[in-house]
Parts: structure tokens; C-alpha cells; sequence
């Protein structure tokens, strides 16, 4: 079951649901010039292209956490901090989350990658409709402990991300109910790199109110 507070100009109510389906989009950006780039400098790297752009990828629902600290296997994982839509009785939320990824798993396959790590999600809901007039001016933002300092990660608006209903209809269809869906995430600053703690924010500067949630990162042996 997963639990959050949904903040709305009347105040605040708790929202719980068990999720029944995890899609991570991935490749949203509007730029389709720059995504070829950057799918073309991944491939140089061994990073195989989507099949498609943008592209869903399904992950367990039992990857999904909203715990402050998250195990993962070996030194080359991270966290990208993204808007997340949450489908709950026909209603559609949102919610800032986190697509914590194996970055060496990653040039095998990376769908595999994106399964292999935790789905952070944060603790609070927003409404859709309050904040799809505005969508543009939202600012995602994540910050990184990185050898013991904490560093300024990803800064962008997400104007520069395909909207919600456009990520939806290229999905083919409504989002069922209890359907949980990553939309996406801005680059990072210095490049992708591992951290011991991770923490993101989706800012809402039209209506003055901020979504939050962190956590840290522990990293277990790789025994063969």
C-alpha cells in the first residue's frame, strides 16, 4: 500500500492505494533534435537506443518505496529525480519521485536497469488539474551527497518534458486506476554520478508550495 497527503487550497486529506501497474517513461523531451544527439552519444558509450520516442518501460510494482533509505547492489547506481502521475480512482495526482538506476547494468539493457534499483516516490500528492495550466513553469530540482558534500544535481523546468496527456495518449490509453507513471527527467549537472544521499523537489512557483522527499543510499557488496 502506498500512502501520501494530498494538498489542495481546501486543506489536506490522505490518499491510499495498492498499486497495480509501474510504467517509467523515458526519452519525453520535446527537443526531438536533441534527443537523437543524445540517444546517438549514449550508443557510442554501449547504451542501446529506445525502441521507440518516447518510450515506457514496465517495471514490478514491488520496485515502488517510499522509505528514507534504499539498499542497492555495487557502486554504480543513481538517482534522476522526475514528475510522477498517480492514477487513483479516476483521478489523476502528482507526485515527485525519483527513477533510481544501475548505470553498468544500463549498457546491457535498459529496461533491466531501471528494474534492478527502487522507485523512490515522495510522501505528497498535488491534484493534476491544479497545476496543468502552469505545467511549464514547474522547476525539478535534486540535490546529490557526494563525497560528503551536498551538491546541486538537476535544475530545470519542466517545459522542456512532454506534458502529462501528451505522454498519456503516446502511451495508448487512459492510465488505468492505481497505475503509478514516471514522466521523465532533466540532465544532470557534472554528470551522472553516484551519491550517498539523494534529495528532490518539484516546485510549484505560481502557487507557491513545493513537493520534497530524500533518501539515502547504501551500497552492498558485489560477491561472485
Amino acid at each position: 500500500m502506498l500512502s501520501f497527503d494530498l494538498h489542495t487550497r481546501q486543506g489536506k486529506q490522505r490518499v491510499t492505494f495498492e498499486p497495480a501497474a509501474l510504467i517509467v517513461a523515458g526519452w519525453t523531451g520535446r527537443d526531438a533534435a536533441a534527443l537523437r544527439h543524445h540517444i546517438e552519444e549514449l550508443a557510442a558509450i554501449g547504451v542501446p537506443r529506445p525502441s521507440s520516442v518516447p518510450v515506457f518501460y514496465r517495471n514490478s510494482i514491488l520496485n515502488l518505496t517510499q522509505a528514507s533509505a534504499v539498499e542497492v547492489l555495487g557502486p554504480d547506481t543513481s538517482g534522476e529525480v522526475e514528475p510522477v502521475i498517480v492514477a487513483v480512482d479516476g483521478k489523476l495526482y502528482l507526485t515527485v519521485g525519483s527513477d533510481h538506476t544501475d548505470r553498468k547494468a544500463e549498457t546491457q539493457g535498459i529496461a533491466l536497469s531501471k528494474q534492478l534499483c527502487p522507485k523512490q516516490l515522495g510522501r505528497d500528492l498535488w491534484a493534476l488539474d491544479d497545476v496543468a495550466d502552469h505545467w511549464d513553469q514547474l522547476k525539478l530540482r535534486s540535490f546529490a551527497t557526494i563525497d560528503g558534500q551536498r551538491l546541486a544535481y538537476q535544475d530545470g523546468t519542466l517545459s522542456s518534458m512532454r506534458p502529462p496527456a501528451d505522454l498519456i495518449a503516446r502511451y495508448g490509453s487512459v492510465l488505468a486506476s492505481n497505475t503509478v507513471m514516471y514522466c521523465g527527467t532533466v540532465a544532470a549537472i557534472g554528470g551522472i554520478r553516484p551519491a550517498t544521499r539523494f534529495e528532490m523537489e518539484l516546485e510549484d512557483p505560481v502557487l507557491g508550495r513545493t513537493l520534497k522527499h530524500a533518501y539515502d543510499i547504501s551500497v552492498l557488496p558485489v560477491v561472485s
